[in-house]
């Protein structure tokens, strides 16, 4: 009987001791904050590599307006990078000229790829 005793406090003070030991995280670690140049400049690039994946031929580009201008078959593409005045940068695609279901679905390439470059 003595030794289910000590057999007992035994398993009490080692659940005592492990119970004192749980697993803490560390402290989560700030992501670094990219300037808005940086982001800009990805998002940019972002929207004239996808330009490129749906087949739009760049006739223009005006960085400091954020503007590119092309073409793909009769529709007629603009692609607009904007920065926000809450530092957000905004990316648009607008498509016309190539009739309704024509259009809509180079909208909609393009948005996929654009998503696609951005790793969303």
């Amino acid at each position: 009987m003595t030794n289910y005793r000590i057999l007992a406090a035994s398993i009490a003070i080692a659940a005592g001791l492990m119970l004192q030991a749980c697993y803490t995280a560390p402290a989560p670690t700030p992501v670094p904050t990219r300037s808005i140049g940086e982001r800009f400049d990805q998002s940019w690039q972002a929207a004239r590599g996808a330009a490129a994946d749906v087949g739009v031929r760049i006739t223009s580009e005006d960085r400091s307006s954020g503007t590119l201008r092309g073409t793909q078959g009769s529709s007629n593409v603009t692609i607009t990078v904007i920065t926000q005045a809450d530092a957000s940068i905004q990316v648009g695609f607008a498509v016309s000229g190539g009739g309704t279901s024509q259009d809509a679905n180079v909208k909609e390439h393009l948005t996929r790829a654009y998503q696609r470059r951005m790793g969303r």
